[in-house]
């Protein structure tokens, strides 16, 4: 062999090895959660619902959002608990609203939403102060009920855009009507609102009409953009994205597919940019402007009870590297069906704000000092 080939071969080899320990170096970073340090601490009491609210108890919490003035908009099944990890908001009447607002100490301040949900899912609050919620029913009637709101329309498959006191300024999709395209959703699960306005909305919550999976990016008055992904395993598909959020320093869109037991990362034009399945399997996802990421999630563990180790792992949106890990403070035999963490959001101060639908139940952790 010449000099010039032993050469090119050296290199190449020399290529390969630091590939390697690339790799081996990234694996390492990627700790299993028992090896991560939980830095947190439950804020007991935290926060207080009045007693006129079905006698001061949560039900099913599906999600949690900070707004910008540093309030907590909550959004919840009703204070319902039936059908378990699937309740519902029919029937529910005003005493029961599914929105909710308190300030930083836990002081109940704002309520509303009776009669604008069947099977509320999707949640977030854009930098205007606007609430967008989605709707996943896709039944006519639900346990003998019908779903039907007060014009006679089935309530579900569609996005609300709604004003800090409850009225609806904007509707994605068509109420009641199933499907994948410009104009219709098949159970939307999570909406994103990105700095310049434009709407990002997962669709395709399990189990759905045409096997959907995917994301829908509109304007911020509502014009159909494009659409990404269909189900499936590969990059950029999507087996029940259950939760979207665009933050951090690149403002990166961060899917969590469920399903497929990984977070996918994309830029807004929706071109796949890498998917990272060391946080589990996922239910929800939120970036801080300090490209914190928390993930709602659940890890396949036969030492733990039902096999599963579920709580909020925290790591960095820019590598996926992994920095701590929450732990659910749950006793699973007492979850009959339904996700910790469904919801999950961070102050400006990284205090973490989890919405429990499996142990009916919202959160709130400080960093220990």
């Amino acid at each position: 062999m010449s000099r010039a080939g032993r050469v090119g071969v050296a290199l190449i080899a020399g290529v390969i090895a630091a590939c390697a320990v690339a790799a081996r170096a990234q694996e390492a970073s990627y700790k299993k959660p028992s090896e991560l340090p939980n830095p947190y601490r439950l804020v007991e009491g935290w926060p207080t619902l009045p007693s006129s609210m079905n006698g001061g108890r949560w039900g099913e919490v599906i999600r949690v959002h900070v707004a910008r003035d540093g309030n907590i908009w909550v959004l919840h099944r009703c204070f319902n608990i039936v059908p378990p990890g699937s309740a519902i908001c029919i029937n529910r009447g005003e005493a029961n609203p599914p929105i909710l607002e308190f300030d930083p100490s836990g002081r109940l301040l704002k309520s509303f939403g009776a009669g604008l949900f069947a099977y509320p899912h999707g949640f977030t609050v854009d930098d205007e102060g606007n609430l967008w919620a989605s709707d996943v029913n896709d039944k006519d009637t639900v346990l003998g009920m019908s779903a039907r709101n007060a014009d006679g329309v089935v309530m579900g498959q569609e996005v609300l855009k709604l004003n800090q006191d409850g009225k609806v300024l904007m509707t994605l999709g068509k109420e009641g009507v199933a499907g994948n395209g410009p104009d219709t959703f098949d159970r939307p699960t999570g909406i994103a609102v990105a700095p310049n306005g434009d709407v990002f909305v997962a669709d395709g919550h399990m189990p759905n009409s045409f096997g959907t999976g995917r994301v829908v990016k509109f304007t911020k008055d509502g014009r159909f953009i494009k659409s990404w992904g269909r189900k499936g395993a590969a990059p950029g598909e999507f087996d029940e994205p259950h939760d979207i959020f665009i933050g951090g320093s690149q403002n990166r869109v961060y899917v969590a597919d469920r399903r497929n037991r990984r977070i996918q990362v994309f830029d807004q034009d929706g071109n796949f940019i890498v998917a990272w399945r060391q946080f589990g399997e996922p239910s929800s996802v939120f970036v801080g402007k300090d490209d914190t990421i928390y993930v709602g999630t659940a890890f396949a563990d036969p030492a733990a009870k039902k096999g599963e180790l579920r709580g909020i792992a925290i790591g960095d949106a820019r590598d996926g590297s992994l920095k701590a890990f929450i732990p659910d403070p749950a006793d699973l035999d007492t979850v009959v069906r339904g996700t910790s963490a469904s919801g999950i959001a961070a102050d400006a101060m990284g205090n973490v704000y989890a919405a429990d639908v499996g142990t009916h139940n919202l959160r709130k952790y400080v960093r220990v000092r």
